[in-house]
């Protein structure tokens, strides 16, 4: 009984809790991060949008905006590609290293939310009951795309709550295998096709909401270039067939890495 007692509360075993715990709290920030994102981008019920009050002069507002997203673009590319990882791995333990990329990405997105500076000036307003259905629409299933591409690869994994939980259970990681469900045979990143159309897909388009989606946009083509070669790292041959075949971003289109 007390040799049980001591293994249960060994440091070892108190270092795997304490990292699973670490791991799901990471993800219940990402998750109330993700709620707060849809109503943040679609201007429903959240206290602060991307379309609120404009709050200082168009020019200094800008500048905030493309700063707030250039922070976060940074963060999320940098932290993803593999040189760093090696490097940051040897400063945080590797079981934590995914759900700490996940938290720093969270915070990043929570600070835009807290910062953005919203600008006041329409573009284009939709009237027609028809076509404004049809712009939320697309921006539901942009969340729906979003959410579904990340169970179809693991999105347990994809969040880091899979690297804790194996950790907690003393076993090893295996990183995952490289596979193509679902829509991945149609396009090579439904999920952020899920993402353009929630950017695009608005009634009401404002300046701000303009800034947003074509700086996220440039962001997802060239993140997309660093992300593939990192893949191409990873699985070789097989990621160079499946991107010479399927198309990028858009569905039915003649591939050859485009």
């Amino acid at each position: 009984m007390e040799t049980q007692l001591v293994q249960m509360t060994s440091p070892n075993r108190i270092a795997r809790v304490a990292t699973f715990i670490y791991g799901l709290v990471c993800y219940a920030i990402f998750f109330v991060t993700f709620l707060y994102a849809i109503g943040f981008i679609g201007n429903f019920v959240v206290p602060k949008s991307i379309d609120s009050v404009a709050m200082m002069p168009i020019e200094q507002a800008l500048l905030v905006n493309i700063g707030l997203l250039g922070l976060f673009g940074l963060q999320h590319s940098a932290m993803a590609r593999q040189g760093f990882k090696a490097q940051w791995t040897k400063i945080v333990p590797k079981p934590v290293e995914r759900s700490t990329y996940v938290l720093f990405s969270s915070l990043c997105l929570i600070t835009l939310f807290c910062f953005w500076q919203p600008l006041g000036i329409t573009i284009w307003q939709v009237n027609n009951p028809a076509f404004r259905n049809l712009l939320y629409a697309g921006f539901g299933f942009g969340w729906l795309i979003i959410l579904a591409s990340t169970f179809l690869i693991n999105h347990f994994d994809l969040f880091g709550l899979r690297q804790v939980y194996l950790y907690l259970r003393g076993k090893d990681y295996s990183p995952l295998q490289f596979v193509t469900p679902g829509p991945y045979n149609y396009v090579r990143h439904p999920l952020y096709v899920g993402w353009l159309f929630t950017f695009w897909s608005t009634p009401t388009m404002t300046i701000a909401h303009l800034v947003f989606a074509v700086v996220t946009t440039v962001y997802i083509l060239v993140g997309i270039q660093l992300e593939e070669r990192d893949l191409v790292k990873m699985h070789g041959q097989a990621y160079v067939d499946y991107r010479d075949r399927v198309p990028m971003l858009i569905p039915f289109r003649r591939s050859k890495s485009s």
